[in-house]
């Protein structure tokens, strides 16, 4: 006949003495208190491992933090996990891995995470200026959550003022880094699936607005308005040279003397300068390279062909054009960046093969397999196609007053 043990009580607990070794009070059903010489007491509850059947204890608590009750109750608990064939302690261990998990994976984690992966196909500064945004708007809210707890309305307080001042191109830009940060948490398995995949539903479409350009027989008004325009001789250069070369400002702003080649005529622009990170080189016309001949008698010397204004050692800004176009009658009108759409529907008018076009404006194919097939950058075409743009401009200027052969006549003092 199996030993009846005699359930433990209060008093018993309590009075249990330290000895020499430590010892244990059966209390029945694999519930124990262990007593140490120190004389602190620990609840513990001795069972079989399912399917190995190897016998293990488990820790429950100390005494008399945890009382004889509660210490019951866990071992109960602890007996329906063994009757659905669940190891107890390996119960509590996942419980306890969760409940670190929940502690460390904060959301401001997956951002610095996301932040490091994206320095591989990111250029730099579209990864700080992403990082700016999200700090200035999102991560000093959510950045100590658990990231298994951010919910959509968590979002849509965030994205409240926002919305509230029309910024609706802004919420739509956080909403997609939050989704693409929001992907790792489901990847490495802390969370099953991304609550705020559909959250942009919320918020108002945005209105895609084309930048601000001319139509092709407009250009001669651009010319005439800028060869009267109060600006500097740099500004005009750099109005020149982004015209001529179809570039967009940033990559205009900050060329260097390094990425041009006046004996073979091309500007290599490097890959971690351009949108699509791909190394982009352009044929240069007659008239760019007088327009850099004359540039680097100004600023041969430096780094940058058009240096900071407040700091020589860096490039001039990226706005200094669309400041000079609003400051001259051009505000509302057309904007720097579309001196490309001007260039391209020219060009596109004229008849010129649309690869070349696409090509000279360093466009990828959205055709992703054509894309792979087609690897060529029509250059020769190219060369030809840039120098009939410039011809245009010049024309387009009205002979005498072409800003770019008057520069021939200019003195410059260094």
């Amino acid at each position: 006949m199996a030993k009846i043990t005699k359930p433990l009580t209060n008093t018993e607990v309590k009075a249990a003495k330290a000895r020499d070794k430590e010892y244990n009070l059966a209390d029945g059903l694999g519930l124990q208190l262990r007593v140490k010489p120190n004389a602190s007491k620990l609840w513990l509850f001795n069972y079989q491992r399912p399917f190995t059947k190897k016998r293990t204890n488990l820790s429950l608590g100390k005494y008399p933090a945890l009382s004889l009750a509660d210490a019951r109750k866990l071992s109960s608990d602890a007996r329906e996990l063994l009757a659905n064939n669940i190891d107890p302690k390996t119960h509590k261990d996942s419980q306890n891995q969760e409940a670190l998990n929940a502690i460390e994976n904060t959301f401001i984690k997956y951002v610095e995470a996301w932040k490091k992966l994206k320095t591989i196909t990111w250029k730099e500064s579209t990864i700080r200026r992403a990082y700016q945004s999200l700090n200035k708007h999102v991560i000093p809210t959510l950045q100590d959550y658990p990231i298994d707890q951010i919910k959509p309305k968590h979002l849509k307080e965030i994205m409240k003022p926002i919305v509230a001042e029309g910024k609706h191109e802004t919420v739509k830009r956080l909403c997609t880094f939050i989704n693409d940060i929001m992907k790792l948490p489901v990847a490495d398995g802390s969370i099953e699936f991304n609550p705020l995949k559909d959250v942009t539903a919320l918020f108002p479409v945005p209105q895609r607005e084309h930048f601000k350009t001319l139509k092709p027989a407009q250009l001669s008004v651009l010319m005439l308005g800028m060869a009267n325009a109060n600006i500097s001789r740099i500004t005009r250069c750099m109005f020149l040279l982004q015209l001529n070369c179809a570039t967009r400002a940033v990559e205009t702003a900050s060329a260097e003397w390094s990425e041009f080649d006046l004996e073979i005529k091309t500007w290599t622009i490097p890959a971690s300068k351009m949108k699509a990170n791909r190394i982009h080189i352009i044929p240069l016309s007659t008239q760019v390279i007088e327009l850099l001949e004359y540039l680097k008698v100004i600023s041969g010397h430096k780094q940058y062909v058009f240096p900071g204004v407040k700091n020589p050692k860096s490039h001039a800004n990226r706005e200094t054009v669309n400041t000079a176009l609003k400051r001259n009658g051009f505000k509302d009108v057309i904007v720097s960046h579309g001196f490309r759409s001007l260039f391209s529907t020219t060009c596109n008018e004229q008849e010129f093969d649309f690869d070349v076009i696409e090509a000279a404006l360093a466009h990828l194919d959205p055709n992703l397999t054509r894309r792979s097939y087609n690897r060529s950058n029509y250059f020769d075409k190219r060369r030809a196609l840039m120098q009939w743009w410039s011809d245009h401009i010049q024309k387009a200027s009205q002979g005498d007053m072409s800003m770019i052969s008057s520069f021939k006549s200019l003195q410059v003092t260094t």
